[in-house]
């Protein structure tokens, strides 16, 4: 199989998973798929299965990477290996959705570790360090959100078609004047005093939000449909 046919295998289940994700995941260390003599990647069914192992310990039980790999090496010495979740003293625990519950719906509670970013998204220290410098990414208190994942994965998928972090810079300065503009329509409201104001503002904010991506989206198809179609 090649790396696109693995991809198509484990998209349906993981739909995060990105060719560039799947040769991090190899960069790592955790496949090793054959090359074929001109170089080319070349996966079975046990390359398949390791990885859809490797996912499945990130998305559910939120393992970095390094317990994933002493996990695999373990197994792959024929030692007895405890199913993912299971502690030594007490029961299993249940599936942890901390990253995946940042990936389509950023959610700002979550707290991430710079590690757990990495891991999470699927990116290198050099892709972070960059999202970083051009402002698209930065610490909350030390931590990072859901938000700066959902960023970071976005980021390394656009990767793949040849975007840079410099190329995201236009997003990022599009996304600041529409979020002042939404400040500025939701400021009478912060203004009030009476109870529920602020809640109020924050979910008009929301919902000025949604129509904006509804309608970037709606426009940005439109340009694209003039230019591409014949």
């Amino acid at each position: 199989m090649t790396i696109g046919d693995v991809l198509g295998l484990l998209r349906t289940e993981f739909p995060d998973i990105t060719i560039s994700k799947i040769r991090f995941l190899e960069t790592e260390g955790l496949v090793e798929p054959e090359r074929t003599p001109a170089g080319y990647r070349k996966f079975g069914p046990a390359d398949v299965e390791r990885l859809r192992f490797v996912l499945t310990a990130q998305r559910d039980h939120y393992m970095p990477l390094r317990a994933i790999r002493q996990h695999l090496e373990a197994r792959d010495r024929g030692e007895a290996v405890p199913p993912l979740g299971a502690r030594s003293d007490g029961p299993p625990r249940g599936p942890r959705t901390l990253v995946a519950a940042g990936a389509d719906a950023p959610d700002p509670a979550v707290r991430l570790t710079r590690r757990q970013l990495l891991d999470g998204a699927g990116i290198g220290e050099d892709l972070l360090g960059d999202l970083e410098e051009y402002g698209l990414v930065r610490r909350n208190g030390g931590h990072y959100d859901g938000e700066a994942l959902a960023v970071a994965r976005a980021a390394a998928a656009l990767g793949e078609h040849g975007f840079e972090v410099r190329h995201l810079r236009a997003a990022k300065a599009a996304a600041d004047r529409q979020a002042g503009l939404i400040e500025q329509m939701v400021a009478p409201q912060l203004r009030r005093r009476s109870p529920g104001a602020h809640e109020q503002a924050a979910e008009t904010a929301r919902d000025i939000a949604a129509l904006s991506v509804r309608l970037h989206a709606a426009l940005l198809s439109a340009g694209l449909r003039e230019s591409l179609d014949p």
